[in-house]
């Protein structure tokens, strides 16, 4: 077996590969760690455990959040509406039930959460950082919220989000901007930063994001923190109705959306995706989500695709390096390794999502700004590069039957794909986490890349392989930078292949660094 912090130790482009102590030392170090941290430092169902034996109750763990969200939130801005007064009287709710029948009230009995500024929660404020919501009070749980109080979770309060969802980085009018735990001057992504920002701080150890354009995933490659999106085919394995930004009241959803777990261990992905995934409630009377088994038990047996760099959407050196190194990593335990993988055309199938994107984001305009923009696209030739975003927003049906027979199509391309392989594995981003750009005008924006300016937009080329065509991808942190920034890589699956995602994570994670904690997380 290899060793957590002795792979990658070649990688010198990596600092996890620098200044390593002896394996022996690290976990003496990590254990006598784990005796004197607060428990909310710990996994999710480390937690779960401690309560269930009675160890601590739901009221002692909640005050432990409270007062660390009390003294490290203000920096970051991760969490941006609190119910200390909910949370307490749920809290203290749980444990009654717990003392006087012995049960738990369900497999998250008592578990402090927040959850995301666009998922609808019954007497708290949710604005999806739009000024038009500042005074939105829920008179009505979204679905996966009575999922997650079904459950037994105790429901703390908001984390950050741009408006409307619509940015990729995490600041709006109402609350402002969240920084990156590991450094203020870098974005937290988006547009789940707040959730994966308080994931990685230690304000909650898990999160609900939701995933369009890599909205769950780029936040927690940036943050350091493992993310799920999952499956989406005519109907989502996790219900959406109630997220914003579809406003209050609708219900349905984009057709690309999910949502899903984010935490700090893949053990703690799982055991949220037990409880989240689920027919909408229209549906339940029916049939039921009944998610496959893993493909292989062991990582060895896999049949693992590496696609690690791409003309379309290159990558800088230390990703490259990354990717390298897992492969080698991958290959070492026996894994049958296909380096020369090229599952889809990039370039088709992210222009198919782009249009696809635009055409679903026209849902909610209202019936004047929709006017104007069928004007604007007229003035434009349709082979005009530059009217993509305007014909797509404003396509005829037909054209968008015509768009979704491609994206059927690409789905079946993957499907004979994961006929032949396990999992693919691609970069999460080009880069670690860049520049904060939120008061810089969004036409001006741009990344560097190996010293190299490009598109904003290119931080999420990678993630959205998945987008248009529903397939499960992971993101996990696999090593950081010289300068303490946590780099990721994505595991993609096929569709419906949550668990065995989740088993090649697990297994990965078991060999790759341990994941760095920002500062915060111990405050």
């Amino acid at each position: 077996m290899i060793l957590r912090r002795t792979v990658l130790a070649a990688a010198t482009a990596l600092a996890a590969a620098t200044a390593m102590t002896s394996p022996a030392s690290a976990r003496q170090r990590a254990v006598k760690d784990a005796r004197t941290a607060p428990l909310r430092t710990r996994s999710a169902n480390e937690q779960l455990a401690a309560l269930r034996e009675r160890r601590i109750t739901s009221r002692e763990l909640l005050e432990q959040h409270l007062k660390h969200i009390a003294k490290a939130n203000p920096q970051m801005n991760a969490v941006v509406t609190l119910d200390a007064d909910g949370a307490r009287a749920a809290a203290d709710k749980a444990d009654r039930h717990l003392a006087s029948t012995g049960k738990t009230l369900g497999p998250l009995h008592g578990l402090p959460m927040t959850v995301k500024d666009a998922l609808e929660v019954e007497g708290i404020r949710t604005t999806c950082g739009s000024p038009a919501l500042t005074d939105h009070v829920p008179d009505r749980d979204a679905d996966v919220i009575a999922l997650l109080r079904d459950a037994g979770a105790i429901i703390i309060g908001h984390t950050n989000v741009p408006t409307m969802c619509q940015d990729i980085q995490t600041s709006n009018p109402i609350f402002g901007t969240t920084s990156n735990p590991f450094d203020a001057t870098k974005t937290a992504g988006g547009s789940s930063g707040g959730p994966a920002a308080a994931v990685a701080a230690g304000f909650t150890s898990l999160e609900i994001g939701s995933d369009l354009a890599g909205s769950l995933r780029l936040p927690a490659a940036y943050c350091g923190v493992y993310a799920l999106r999952t499956s989406r085919g005519p109907s989502p394995i996790v219900p959406t109705r109630g997220h914003i930004p579809r406003l209050p009241g609708w219900a349905t959803s984009s057709d690309m959306i999910t949502l899903g777990p984010i935490a700090r261990t893949v053990e703690d992905l799982s055991l949220l995706l037990d409880v989240i995934a689920a027919p909408s409630p229209a549906d339940r009377a029916g049939w039921k989500i009944d998610l496959p088994a893993p493909a292989k038990t062991k990582l060895g047996q896999y049949r693992v695709g590496i696609w690690a760099d791409d003309a379309y959407c290159r990558v800088d050196a230390n990703t490259r390096a990354l990717l390298g190194q897992v492969a080698d990593l991958v290959r070492g335990l026996g894994a049958t390794v296909d380096d020369a993988t090229r599952p889809v055309d990039f370039t088709e199938s992210d222009k198919l999502f782009q249009r696809l994107m635009y055409a679903t984001s026209s849902a909610t305009a209202t019936d004047e700004a929709f006017a104007a923009d069928v004007a604007a696209a007229e003035k434009i030739p349709a082979d005009d590069p530059s009217g993509l975003f305007l014909h797509s927003r404003t396509m005829r049906h037909r054209d968008w039957c015509v768009a979704d027979e491609a994206r059927q199509n690409l789905r079946a391309t993957w499907d004979r794909y994961f006929n032949d392989h396990d999992i693919l594995i691609t970069p999460a981003t080009p880069t670690a986490a860049v520049p904060d750009q939120t008061g810089t005008p969004a036409p001006q924006r741009y990344i560097t890349v190996d010293g190299q300016k490009r598109s904003f937009y290119d931080q999420t080329s990678w993630l959205n392989l998945t987008s248009p065509v529903g397939l499960p991808s992971l993101v996990l942190p696999a090593g950081r930078t010289r300068t303490g920034l946590p780099l990721a890589i994505q595991i993609i699956g096929p569709y419906l292949g949550e668990r065995t995602v989740l088993a090649a994570a697990r297994q990965l994670a078991q060999r790759l660094p341990e994941p760095i904690r920002p500062s915060a997380f111990a405050d």
